[in-house]
């Protein structure tokens, strides 16, 4: 792999970071490819006529970043881009928001059914925990690739047709919507950073202990009343999020609070 670049050894720039930014220019300029494995600790520290604790140092702040992926055993890989998510800022399903974007997502059902609900669901839902609801476990693919792992609950009461509807090609909202009847009018979305277990790590292909964001989100039909409550575990190297934030004058704090 060729080399255009080089360390300015007479900058006060700490030689760790001059790497970082010449190891991101060589991925801006296509050099080094999505899923390409780039030169051992050894070969860097050759190459650019620096230490091996100067290369450490770059490797890992580029991990950080998610520009890098190590693979125990096998080597270092620059990642695959992240995919953008608009789940937290529009009341959207993951199917459709990943159609707005242009890509084709892929649903692989892993388990649909009745079960009573546990205190937990119960509580997003605000129904009596054991009341019957519609359990739908999915596994989520972007070009081949397994993305999210989401599992969903909806009382079976609001539309007994979900418990059987295939859903491997189609919103869920869509259909609830279009087929049920059902508007969506609200949503709350909760998000935090967690560790992928065993199962969770074998169904989304990484290792375990890999970082996940997850997020759990109720949404509301008519009257306020809970429809839906999903757990959702995505890639933390394949996935981000997006919000757009909007500045309130105090005219419109005011109506919103009134």
């Amino acid at each position: 792999m060729e080399n255009g670049q080089a360390i300015d050894f007479e900058s006060h720039i700490p030689y760790y970071i001059q790497l970082i930014d010449l190891f991101k220019e060589q991925v801006h300029q296509k050099k080094w490819l999505p899923g390409e494995q780039i030169p051992g600790e050894q070969e860097l520290c050759e190459l650019y006529h620096v230490s091996r604790t100067v290369v450490r140092q770059a490797l890992r702040e580029l991990e950080l970043a998610g520009v890098i992926t190590r693979r125990k055993g096998k080597g270092t890989f620059i990642s695959e881009p992240k995919i953008s998510e608009g789940l937290i800022q529009k009341l959207t399903g993951f199917y459709q928001d990943m159609v707005e974007r242009g890509l084709k997502p892929v649903t692989k059902v892993l388990h649909q059914r009745v079960v009573g609900a546990n205190p937990q669901v119960a509580r997003f839902l605000k129904v009596q925990p054991g009341t019957l609801v519609v359990d739908i476990q999915r596994l989520r693919f972007i070009n081949d690739e397994p993305i999210q792992l989401v599992t969903t609950y909806i009382p079976y009461h609001i539309f007994p047709p979900l418990a059987t509807v295939d859903l491997t090609d189609r919103s869920l909202y869509e259909f609830l919507e279009k087929e049920g009847g059902i508007r969506l009018m609200r949503g709350r979305r909760y998000i935090e950073a967690v560790l992928a277990n065993e199962t969770e790590a074998e169904l989304l292909h990484i290792e375990r202990g890999s970082p996940l964001l997850m997020l759990d989100s109720v949404t509301y039909g008519e009257a306020d009343l809970p429809i839906e409550y999903y757990h959702a575990l995505h890639r933390g190297d394949r996935s981000r999020f997006e919000v757009e934030l909007v500045r309130l004058s105090d005219q419109d704090k005011a109506r919103i609070s009134s």
